[in-house]
């Protein structure tokens, strides 16, 4: 009688453990193809655009990129990512996702109510450093106000800008750019009201089923982000496609959903044998380096040599830099 109870009781502890993603409260660090939550990355391409045409569009071209990309604290809850914004960008990561919570102008980085220790200068100037160690690359940063509600952070963003780096070193237009018009430039994704700051993040074609109830709905997260991969290559190659991977639930983590999803996507990625074709922006919770790095190999065209800036094109993009560099100078004494 008493053994049937403890093994009812082991069944159920089971089962809770499948429901709630375990997991994800208290395991070591793992480190594996698909799925990496360490501090560092494997290894690092962070200057894989250089082979790209200029006058391939943004659009046609297949990008890593990160969900909650500053969400590296709060618990297994708010966890997203484990590498900072400078190993991220380091790693391949050409698309951020930034989530702002807005109080009195000041815009403080956010995953739901867990503040994530840092404000939106911080992710500029990361950026604006990386752009200029690295002027082949383009960024392009999703920007969402998380956790106030107050719709009408246009004024603050625009006020961090002129801050924090040079006005330039945006693309100001709605039309999604070639690559050669995108090198050295951030590109916002702009998810909040207010006129044109960049290219508007309703304009592309985006798969974000990101609730999952429990890891019994894991299944449907992956058929979701199959389903989107599948479609991107014929899909309209004016549109950038976007496809979220990430997921989570009140009985299913972050790290938990990326343990399961992120293996799913590797797979599928290793199995294909045509990579020429864009599968569009692929947006992932901890993120390896060679997956990563197998989503930079699925590209359009034949890897060609890099082309740079033209000679005139250097002075502007200089003067930029060093502008931004002085603002930070009075702002941090």
């Amino acid at each position: 009688m008493m053994s049937g109870i403890r093994g009812g009781r082991v069944k159920m502890q089971r089962t809770l453990m499948i429901l709630v993603g375990v997991i994800g409260l208290s395991h070591a660090a793992i480190q594996r193809p698909d799925y990496d939550d360490t501090p560092n990355p494997e290894f690092l391409n962070p200057s894989w655009m250089a082979s790209i045409p200029d006058d391939q569009p943004l659009s046609q071209v297949t990008l890593p990129g990160t969900h909650n990309t500053m969400a590296l604290y709060g618990g297994v809850y708010a966890e997203c990512q484990t590498w900072s914004l400078a190993s991220q960008l380091r790693a391949g990561v050409r698309y951020l996702d930034v989530r702002l919570r807005h109080i009195n102008g000041k815009l403080k980085l956010h995953h739901g109510v867990s503040y994530q220790r840092g404000h939106f200068g911080h992710v500029l100037q990361g950026v604006a450093d990386f752009l200029w160690e690295y002027p082949s690359e383009t960024v392009l940063m999703r920007v969402k106000e998380e956790c106030s509600e107050t719709y009408d952070i246009y004024g603050a963003v625009v006020d961090y800008i002129h801050r924090y780096i040079h006005w330039d070193l945006l693309w100001h237009s709605r039309i999604v750019p070639t690559v050669g018009e995108a090198r050295g430039r951030l590109i916002i994704l702009q998810d909040f009201p207010g006129p044109d700051l960049g290219v508007r993040y309703g304009s592309m074609d985006i798969a974000d089923d990101w609730k999952v109830p429990t890891l019994l709905h894991v299944e449907d997260k992956w058929q979701s982000v199959y389903q989107h991969l599948e479609a991107a290559p014929a899909g309209n190659l004016a549109q950038i496609y976007l496809t979220y991977s990430s997921g989570a639930g009140v009985f299913a983590y972050p790290r938990a959903v990326a343990l399961r999803v992120n293996a799913q996507l590797f797979d599928y990625l290793s199995a294909k044998t045509d990579q020429k074709q864009r599968l569009g922006i692929i947006c992932m919770d901890f993120p390896a380096a060679p997956t990563i790095q197998m989503i930079i190999d699925f590209q359009l065209r034949e890897v060609q040599r890099p082309v740079f800036y033209a000679a005139h094109h250097k002075p502007s993009f200089n003067y930029r830099i060093s502008s931004r560099r002085n603002k930070m100078l009075r702002h941090f004494p």
